[in-house]
Parts: C-alpha cells; sequence; structure tokens
C-alpha cells in the first residue's frame, strides 16, 4: 500500500494511519512547518472560546538535552530499562530524545496560580483536543509526532524552570517532531464492538 501525500490523504485516512512515531531523524524541520503545525492545533476547541492554549517551539539543543535528561530520569525511576532488551521505539527515545530536531510544549493560561493539574483537571479538555490536531497535521505533513508526560513526571517543579513556564500556565504534554525513520501504516486497535456500550456501561 502506497503512503499518501499530504495533498490528497482524506481525515479519516489520517486518523487510521496516525501511528506514533518515536524514532526521529535529526534533519531539521523547516520553521514554516512547525508553525503550521501549531496553528493547526490552535483551531481546536477550547472551553468558552478562550483560546488559552499557549505552545513553545524548542530547537535550541542545551534545552532539548534538559528535557532529554528529565525524561531519563523519569524512565529510570518508574519503568528501569533493561539495556540488554530488543531495541524499541520507547527505548530509542530514551536514549536519543536530545537529537530529534524539534519538541513541541502544549500548555494553558489558567485563570490562577496553578497548584496542580489535577485540581485543574477540567482544563485538559481545552489542551487535549489540539493536541490531537497537532498530531493529525503532522501526519498529514508526513511528520512523525508523539506526545509524553515523561519528561514531567518526576521533576515537574525542574521542568517548569527550564521552560520558564509563568506561574498562571499549565504544561500538557511534551510533542517530539520530525521526520520519521519508520514508514507510516494504518493503527492496530481493538475492534469497535469490544469498546461501545449502548446507553449504559457493561
Amino acid at each position: 500500500m502506497t503512503t499518501k501525500s499530504n495533498n490528497d490523504m482524506g481525515i479519516f485516512d489520517t486518523m487510521y494511519h496516525c501511528r506514533a512515531m518515536r524514532r526521529l531523524k535529526s534533519d531539521p524541520v523547516p520553521r514554516e512547518l512547525l508553525l503550521k503545525l501549531v496553528d493547526a492545533a490552535h483551531q481546536g476547541p477550547s472551553a468558552s472560546n478562550a483560546q488559552n492554549d499557549r505552545w513553545l517551539i524548542i530547537t535550541r539543543a542545551d534545552i532539548k538535552q534538559k528535557i532529554a535528561d528529565l525524561n531519563r530520569a523519569a524512565i529510570d525511576r518508574f519503568y528501569k530499562p533493561d539495556p540488554d532488551a530488543p531495541p524499541s521505539a520507547f527505548l530509542w527515545q530514551y536514549n536519543n530524545l536530545q537529537s530529534v530536531p524539534a519538541i513541541i510544549i502544549g500548555g494553558l493560561v489558567l485563570n490562577q496560580k496553578r497548584d496542580n493539574f489535577h485540581s485543574g483537571y477540567a482544563a485538559g479538555g481545552s489542551i487535549w483536543p489540539k493536541v490531537q490536531n497537532l498530531l493529525l497535521a503532522a501526519r498529514a505533513l508526513q511528520l512523525g509526532a508523539c506526545p509524553t508526560n515523561l519528561p514531567l513526571m518526576l521533576d515537574r517543579a525542574g521542568a517548569y524552570e527550564t521552560l520558564d513556564v509563568p506561574t498562571n500556565m499549565e504544561i500538557a504534554c511534551v510533542i517530539p517532531v520530525g521526520y520519521p525513520m519508520g514508514r507510516f501504516g494504518p493503527v492496530t486497535r481493538r475492534p469497535v464492538g469490544e469498546i461501545v456500550s449502548w446507553d449504559q456501561f457493561g
């Protein structure tokens, strides 16, 4: 099956072929494409049309290295990867996050100083649809992307300091972006009949 270009991919083609891509080439992604991803993300809905999403595009090597270090520390703490395990996309990202061409951070400006994201969890409804827009736009542009929270899990305060996050903003996720090393293909999911109920669960 041939991979369609961004000129002829329909919305359902894009959704059904939007695989998580963690192995990314170090080749630079043009600035205009990165801005196009964020612009597509910003078209998503937000509560009361507040449009309070904010985006940070990281291309500086020193900041990418700090994000990669936070990512590795969290994985070492919570997952303890086996260095002798067969190669995996997860392990590749563990070793190489600093080499991806861009990392996009998505967040929200809140009406009050942040406490923790769970205290205002409903605010996530104003960022996650936008993140999905970004992922679909990346797929249509033949770019690989995959959101992660790992760099925020162990030392959120350190991550916020690295990114100079204002006190009234909450970060939702970290999205490495680049040209994929692997090939795009259809996603594998459980049949819809196994995951849907009618009127009541059960």
